[in-house]
């Protein structure tokens, strides 16, 4: 399988990035780092993390650098190859519409008056991402329906993705360009380099991976992910009629623990076995 390839789309904090409680399989990043090192894997970040926030992961974890970057928690696709890196235009161009008009600071004044969101620091918002802090005991389903009625009524077609930092204790609520999610933008991606469903995998292990998690793209969840996450996942993948393109790092794979980088790399040799002489050559 010469002419096999692999597009390899990760989510950074809990996945790539082993800042969870649970340990890390010492040798895992050295064996991802073969796998990307060969000449045909695309490597995708796909994050909630701002620009700044993903180079600063990269220096301090010693990351490789990725092919391209959807940042923002799918608001923003960049280019890496410059040494600014470069946004893609063509995706601002696809998201624009969806918000009717409205600007960042017109849809927080919808909002104004909830109690229980707090705006995140300005440089977690974008001019396609609105995000919020909120309490946990918060009564997410009925927050949400209001929310949605707000922005119905305002011709707003938008994606409210909830997740929870664990380690701060805190619920996030992004408010985003209906087509502007991690899946679509990794799908954006996957169509504009050719790449075909068979030779893409994703990894996450949070509540706004879900909507790739569950999707008709094959998806990793480490092993690290929370019981919630777990249980989330397969309902909306059953839901969706994609159970066979989730799968659930257990551990195991070159005697690592599932957990991290190690749950992206038993993901990826369950789903493309051609690939594992390229993780431990």
């Amino acid at each position: 399988m010469t002419d096999s390839r692999l597009l390899l789309c990760t989510d950074l904090d809990r996945t790539l990035i082993p800042n969870g409680s649970q340990d890390e399989s010492p040798s895992a990043r050295r064996y991802f780092e073969h796998l990307v090192s060969h000449e045909q894997v695309t490597l995708v970040y796909v994050t909630g993390r701002h620009k700044e926030l993903v180079t600063e992961a990269i220096d301090t974890y010693g990351l490789p650098v990725p092919d391209l970057v959807i940042s923002d928690v799918g608001t923003v696709i960049y280019d890496t190859s410059t040494q600014d890196w470069t946004s893609w235009s063509s995706w601002e161009n696809e998201i624009r519409p969806l918000w009717a008009g409205f600007s960042h600071a017109d849809l927080a004044i919808l909002f104004q008056n909830i109690d229980e969101l707090t705006l995140q620091e300005p440089e977690k918002q974008n001019a396609y991402k609105l995000s919020y802090y909120l309490p946990l005991h918060t009564d997410i389903d009925q927050l949400l329906l209001e929310m949605e009625e707000r922005l119905n009524r305002n011709g707003v077609l938008a994606s409210l993705i909830y997740s929870v930092d664990e380690l701060a204790d805190t619920g996030l609520l992004d408010v985003l360009p209906r087509n502007a999610t991690k899946l679509h933008g990794l799908q954006f991606v996957r169509e504009r380099l050719g790449f075909t469903l068979p030779e893409t995998v994703f990894s996450g292990d949070s509540g706004n991976d879900i909507s790739v998690l569950a999707s008709e793209v094959q998806g990793t969840l480490v092993a690290n992910a929370s019981h919630s996450v777990r249980e989330q996942a397969a309902f909306e993948a059953r839901q969706n009629n994609n159970s066979d393109t989730l799968y659930i790092a257990s551990g195991g794979f070159l005697d690592m623990n599932g957990n991290y980088c190690a749950g992206i790399l038993e993901g990826v040799v369950h789903y493309c076995p051609y690939t594992r002489p390229w993780i431990v050559e």
